[in-house]
């Protein structure tokens, strides 16, 4: 009997896939990326650019132990499955894989699947595939561009600003919120001014005279106009429609982390964490299953077979008048990456019926994805819509009212969706065309300057104008936020004093390159790439001979921003001390560096976080010798314990040792438990 290995990028998918195939396989997981670019040659790009940008990778720091366990695993076995996930990036990992483990093209087999159910692994299975080599060229492409941006760029940040980093997505993103705030400092409100009309079961507001629009700019202008108006008002018009409003499609990657925010308060690198869970797997009472679609897609597309099952389940729940029709799409798809939008893998499998397997989060965002995909195949909801214009005086008063005939998809989306009611009195019905107002009242208003970026804002603005793919939006969004670009005060993006500085002086030299049309050219060219239709190095190559002579300039014409002074003199030769910056933060040294070396020492806060397991010490926070983070024991060395993630005090119910949080998530710090 043959032997079949499958190697998938996250453990978390391996024993789910085994299930579903069988005993003549076995699933293990690479754990991610297992290779990387070098830093050696040029700049330390880890490529030769006088080579066609020839790659040198190496492998990725703590990975040779999983690529000598797959190694093993490859002799064993009679064929290869590379099932690593369904984009760019899984390809290059699969390609990577290839590489690294020797396989050749008479062994191995790509087997790529949307979503992880019995159904849709197998049938992967029966359309295996060889590696698309267009695919990992272009996400190869953007990984040396952005290696090759972000190196340069960050050294010349470093030396001249305060700033740490910079980067091909993540400046124009950071450029886009400071342009926002320098829109706001130059606005200049306005003052005006509105009247309305108060009737016993509306309001009616003032926005024309004589057929024509009007604006009051100021109290003298509107006392004007109340001194002209008496309290009756003509019924000039009644304008009833009949309105269809329309579901949306299912989401995207770009849209579900903008609903996300808005709806759920949740950070976009929140939701593609929890995405990522509901995608590999939950465990339910008699199976584990992934409960949405792969996570990383700009597709709206939703498959025959789920639009079918869904049909019959809208008909069957709700009834025959609330199944809809298939929208197309506005956007033409990639063929290369035709994935599906983001959807639940069965419509049977409610929110409501999978709830008690879910955290509170969890369940949060697979609702709204399973209620958005749901909704996008229901009929639209259809309201009718009163328009009433009254005049006074030859001045046109307009009131407005709204009321849902028919729910159609409102029926389960209304809970995401601002849906709001305004009934008018019906008009008909009056003797005359004549209808009194109790008051009508003048109020002061000022313009209000352009809202700053939410997150979701941001995401929308970025994907609307080209910048960066699904993937790295989340990623974008952390940096500006960790690398202290940006300050978040009630949701809203702030750009900072260190943030502006080097968006400003990125203009000042890479106006040229940081920028929204280049940075969207330059996603058009990866896509090319990816389709056949360029050649990766001949792009690379473009780009480079109109970057490298701009960072040469820019070394050269920016001034070195001079370190801050302490107000001390360096014990050993009096010169003024300075604050300085390195690999693992700020430090206090001596100005006259390199002929001299002092560095003063600052005493150690002692942060303790609980009491040691293992003795009766206290676990205090440490730092490696590399400046990473981490817990142990103050009795260091009698006692030896430690953790990389913090610990909270709690043991774990199933071996009993310590319980440590890792960003959101409580778990063992020896088992599999998750909390």
């Amino acid at each position: 009997m043959a032997r079949n290995l499958v190697i998938v990028e996250s453990p978390a998918k391996s024993k789910t896939i085994e299930k579903y195939l069988g005993k003549d396989y076995t699933v293990v997981s690479s754990k991610g990326h297992v290779r990387d670019l070098s830093t050696k040659g040029k700049f330390g790009f880890g490529v030769d650019v006088e080579d066609n940008f020839k790659p040198d990778y190496v492998t990725i720091k703590g990975k040779k132990k999983t690529i000598d366990e797959l190694k093993k695993e490859v002799k064993k076995s009679d064929f290869i499955y590379l099932a690593t996930d369904p984009d760019r990036e899984g390809e290059a990992i699969s390609w990577h894989l290839y590489d690294v483990l020797g396989l050749n093209d008479k062994n191995y087999d790509r087997v790529v699947f949307n979503e992880i159910t019995k159904n849709a692994v197998i049938e992967a299975f029966n359309h295996a595939r060889k590696i698309d080599l267009d695919l990992v060229n272009s996400q190869e492409t953007r990984r040396i561009l952005d290696r090759i941006i972000g190196f340069r760029l960050s050294k010349l940040i470093q030396s001249k600003t305060d700033g740490t980093s910079a980067g091909r997505v993540q400046s124009v993103a950071l450029k886009l919120i400071v342009d926002k705030e320098r829109e706001i400092e130059k606005f200049i409100s306005e003052e005006y001014w509105t009247i309305s009309a108060i009737f016993p079961e509306f309001e009616a507001e003032l926005f024309n005279y004589n057929n024509k629009e009007i604006e009051i700019h100021n109290e003298i202008e509107a006392n004007e106009i109340l001194d002209k108006l008496s309290n009756a008002f003509k019924i000039m018009n009644v304008d009833k429609k009949e309105k269809q409003k329309n579901s949306r499609p299912p989401y995207t990657t770009s849209t579900m982390q903008q609903e996300a925010s808005t709806k759920l308060g949740m950070a976009s690198k929140k939701t593609m964490s929890i995405a990522q869970k509901l995608y590999e797997g939950i465990e339910l009472e008699d199976e584990t299953v992934g409960l949405i679609t792969y996570m990383r897609t700009d597709s709206t597309r939703l498959s025959d077979e789920f639009i079918k099952n869904t049909f019959k389940f809208i008909e069957a729940k709700y009834g025959s008048n609330y199944v809809g029709v298939v929208k197309k799409s506005k956007k033409t798809e990639n063929v290369q990456d035709a994935h599906e939008a983001i959807r639940p893998t069965d419509i049977k499998r409610t929110p409501e019926s999978v709830k008690k397997y879910l955290s509170s989060d969890e369940y949060k965002l697979y609702r709204m994805i399973y209620y958005r995909a749901l909704a996008s195949l229901m009929v639209s909801a259809k309201t009718e819509n009163t328009t009433v214009i009254l005049d006074n005086n030859n001045y046109q008063f307009k009131a407005t009212g709204q009321v849902i005939i028919f729910d159609g998809y409102l029926k389960v989306f209304s809970d995401y969706e601002e849906t709001s009611e305004n009934t008018l009195p019906p008009f008909d019905t009056y003797k005359s065309n004549v209808i009194v107002s109790n008051e009508i009242n003048k109020e002061q208003h000022f313009t209000k300057p352009p809202a700053r970026y939410t997150e979701a804002k941001l995401i929308k603005e970025m994907e609307e104008l080209g910048i960066g793919r699904p993937s790295t939006y989340a990623k974008t969004m952390d940096t500006i936020k960790t690398r202290g670009y940006v300050n978040v005060v009630e949701k809203k993006f702030i750009p900072t004093d260190i943030g502006i500085e080097i968006t400003d002086k990125l203009q000042e030299h890479f106006s040229h390159i940081i920028n929204v049309e280049y940075t969207a050219n330059m996603e058009t060219d990866l896509d090319k790439i990816s389709e056949g239709k360029a050649i990766w190095y001949k792009v690379l190559d473009a780009f480079y001979k109109e970057f490298e002579p701009s960072v040469k300039e820019a070394f050269d014409a920016m001034p070195k921003k001079e370190p801050e002074k302490t107000g001390e003199d360096c014990p050993n030769c009096g010169h003024p001390l300075v604050i300085r910056k390195g690999k693992y933060g700020e430090f206090t040294a001596c100005s006259n560096f390199p002929e001299c070396k002092y560095i003063k020492s600052e005493p150690k806060e002692i942060i303790e976080i609980t009491n040691c397991p293992n003795c009766d010490g206290k676990i205090v926070e440490k730092k490696s010798k590399k400046g990473k983070v981490f817990y142990g024991c103050n009795n260091y060395p009698k006692c030896k314990t430690a953790y990389w993630d913090m610990p909270i005090g709690e043991t774990c119910p199933n071996c009993g040792k310590m319980l440590v949080k890792k960003k959101d998530i409580i778990k063992c710090s020896e088992c599999d438990y998750e909390k």
